[in-house]
């Protein structure tokens, strides 16, 4: 892969940084890690119809639901199509980074090319450099930490990404029963996949509102390559006092203007209705499709909110903005099951008609104010 001469990042020299730094995984022998593939495939290969039947949403060109009814009309059986929603690909630590980095340079393309001879003159040599470096760190972090991803920004099509060794870590330490976890993850990813493939409007539209949002940070930060050193140190001095307050909301909060930060709070607001949702859907299968559901959402809780981490990885998480990742998970979950209660699952799945459709940052917090302007 080549970086672009327009890139203010060398994804090359981030992807393989990020290689080399991230953290190993645990230790299995050759069976189990075949165990563990497999079991993964099979899961997200099972979540399909699971996630069909619970959503009651349709992928845009999927074929009719076929109905078998008793000659007494009773309804006997219902059979969902199984869609493509894309490729499912089990990888280690450094293909999740390698792929995240492609998705990176392609959505932050369009903000460069509008940013023009001022992106080229500060994205060659040392600058392009230094951006690998941060770029890659901060993959090598996240690589440890992420089950799965759905990546509708992929090379070709579509994939899920299912992370071996993070899945396997999770399990062992949370002493959870393999076979329901593995269904639990892909039912949450397998959501994902769902949402953008009854939405196909949504990768373009979030990838719209985030080139707008990167073509203003992007030149704030080109202000910022040409600051004074001691303007530079001050503002990590400031990112990290306010990440150890446990003030920080994400890392961008010390970089973004006033219209910056609204942009930003509408993608926020985008992206926790996708979590929420999928949230939500995971554990609406219930115990007969993953029998131990309880256990795991109770001690998978216990993990996000860092129960028995060191002070530190509290300080990284908050640094990482994977803070403000939950809160996007429990806010859009909390959205999700309000518009529930008022208007039911159909009647939430308007959702995802039209972008105008989408909620606000306003209305995460206010589900009645969606109900209104959608259902009025």
């Amino acid at each position: 892969m080549t970086a672009p001469s327009t890139a203010l990042i060398d994804w090359t020299a981030a992807a393989q940084i990020a290689r080399r730094v991230a953290p190993p995984g645990p230790v299995a022998s050759r069976g189990e890690l075949d165990d563990l593939v497999g079991g993964l495939r099979t899961a997200a290969y099972d979540a399909v119809p699971h996630v069909l039947r619970v959503t009651r949403m349709r992928p845009v060109g999927a074929g009719a639901v076929e109905r078998d009814r008793h000659p007494d009309g009773r309804l006997r059986r219902v059979r969902v199509p199984r869609p493509d929603l894309g490729d499912v690909r089990v990888v280690d630590r450094a293909t999740w980074a390698l792929a995240n980095t492609r998705s990176m340079s392609a959505m932050t393309e369009p903000a460069l090319t509008l940013l023009g001879s001022e992106a080229r003159s500060a994205g060659s040599g040392a600058a392009r450099l230094a951006g690998a470096v941060e770029v890659g760190g901060l993959l090598a972090l996240l690589s440890s930490k992420v089950l799965g991803q759905f990546d509708p920004y992929g090379e070709g099509r579509p994939a899920l990404l299912l992370v071996a060794p993070n899945v396997l870590a999770a399990e062992r330490a949370l002493r959870l029963d393999r076979r329901d976890f593995h269904l639990w993850v892909c039912l949450h990813e397998q959501t994902h996949a769902l949402q953008f493939a009854t939405a196909p409007w949504l990768a373009d539209h979030l990838a719209g509102r985030l080139a707008a949002l990167l073509q203003d940070v992007t030149a704030t930060s080109l202000d910022l390559t040409r600051a004074p050193w001691r303007d530079k140190a001050a503002l990590v001095g400031r990112t990290v006092l306010d990440a150890v307050r446990g003030e920080l909301t994400t890392p961008l909060d010390q970089v973004l203007g006033a219209e910056q930060k609204r942009v930003l709070a509408e993608i926020t607001a985008v992206m926790a209705l996708l979590e929420g949702h999928a949230d939500v859907m995971m554990d609406a299968v219930g115990r007969r499709v993953v029998p131990s559901v309880r256990t795991i959402r109770a001690r998978f809780e216990k993990r996000r909110d860092g129960e028995g981490a060191p002070r530190f990885d509290a300080v990284l998480r908050r640094l990482l903005g994977m803070d403000a990742k939950l809160a996007q998970y429990r806010d859009g979950a909390r959205f999700v099951r309000a518009v529930e209660e008022q208007v039911g699952r159909d009647g939430l799945n308007a959702v995802w008609a039209a972008p105008e459709n989408l909620p606000s940052a306003r209305e995460i917090h206010d589900p009645r104010a969606w109900v209104r302007r959608v259902h009025s």
